[in-house]
């Protein structure tokens, strides 16, 4: 465990933001972990780096959680439980449990970080949420370096939110992710539109979950970037839930507006086309902009800077609030 000066964090954010950290230093165990904090309790912790963006360098110890391995503590003929350690890449930790026929992850496909961040964010698409698996998570408390454990409903999930996000947030270093999966019966929820829809067309009528799996990352392919090309974090923005009595107001003057029916007295709007009906779908600001297939996606085509790219994500919340008076809430970190 060597600590290194003044380290470009470029490589280690998906906006490919060109940032520096003061410090910073790679953890791959556990008892490397317990011995940092030791001595250092002011951290700036960095995962997968997929949802955030730096606007600024970095005072803080910078570290870098890569600590690996996938264990599976019980199972019986319908489930299994697994114990993921938080520096596996999300996406990997998906395929292998495709590879293995465990169910339940195969809609949160090719999305990117790593596992560790997934509880803090509570990672969701077509349909699924990642808290629908997770059954603990284990964390290092920064102030005592004990090792705590919070169970499901202790996490508090919530759309795109967690205890993590909130009153835990900077006083624990999350070590591991536990989840439970199917063997057998494997309930697919393949409900939402596009996924169900490009099932028809390749005429499978019963799909497995590497089906669903496969589907997922085609579309999510289709629509959005690699970062790996384009600096990006995927989806900016929360998609908005309103009154529903404010939907039938904006229905009747936008009769296009699509929208999911949250309970009787709320609905959820799609950030993306409130953002595409605001002119700015492909849009680009110098090397700041919005993906020219998905308006929810901002990027960065070269060398943006992170304020750069925020001041366009105020931009559009102002211009949407103006036209719809819908607030955009910010789904990724700005640090």
């Amino acid at each position: 465990m060597t600590i290194a000066n003044n380290i470009s964090l470029k490589k280690y954010n998906t906006f490919g933001v060109e940032c520096y950290a003061k410090r910073f230093v790679s953890i791959d165990s556990f008892y490397d972990l317990q011995q940092l904090l030791k001595t250092e309790k002011d951290l700036f912790l960095l995962s997968g780096g997929s949802n955030m963006l730096l606007t600024r360098d970095i005072e803080k110890l910078v570290v870098l959680i890569n600590i690996k391995g996938i264990s599976i503590d019980r199972e019986n003929k319908n489930t299994v439980h697994l114990t993921v350690n938080s520096g596996e890449n999300w996406h990997e930790f998906v395929l292998w449990c495709i590879s293995q026929d465990y169910g339940g992850l195969e809609n949160l496909s090719l999305i990117p970080g790593n596992v560790g961040t997934c509880p803090i964010q509570n990672i969701g698409a077509y349909g699924v949420e990642v808290k629908d698996t997770i059954t603990k998570v284990e964390a290092i408390e920064i102030e005592t370096s004990k090792l705590i454990t919070f169970y499901n409903a202790e996490c508090q999930f919530g759309y795109r939110n967690s205890i993590f996000k909130n009153e835990a947030k900077g006083k624990y270093i999350i070590t591991s992710v536990s989840f439970e999966l199917t063997k057998t019966n494997h309930q697919l929820n393949t409900s939402y539109g596009a996924i169900e829809v490009a099932l028809q067309e390749k005429n499978i009528t019963n799909p497995t979950i590497k089906d669903v799996s496969d589907t997922v990352i085609s579309i999510r392919k289709s629509k959005l970037p690699d970062p790996k090309e384009i600096g990006n974090s995927g989806s900016f923005f929360k998609n908005p839930v309103i009154s529903t009595e404010q939907f039938l107001q904006l229905q009747k003057e936008y009769s296009a507006i699509p929208s999911y029916k949250i309970s009787e007295a709320t609905t959820k709007v799609p950030a993306g086309w409130l953002v595409e009906q605001c002119g700015f779908k492909g849009k680009r600001f110098g090397d700041a902009g919005v993906h020219e297939k998905q308006a929810l996606v901002l990027v960065n085509y070269a060398n943006a800077s992170g304020l750069e790219i925020y001041n366009l994500a105020k931009s559009i919340q102002q211009t949407v609030f103006n036209k719809f008076k819908i607030d955009l809430e910010i789904e990724v970190n700005i640090i």
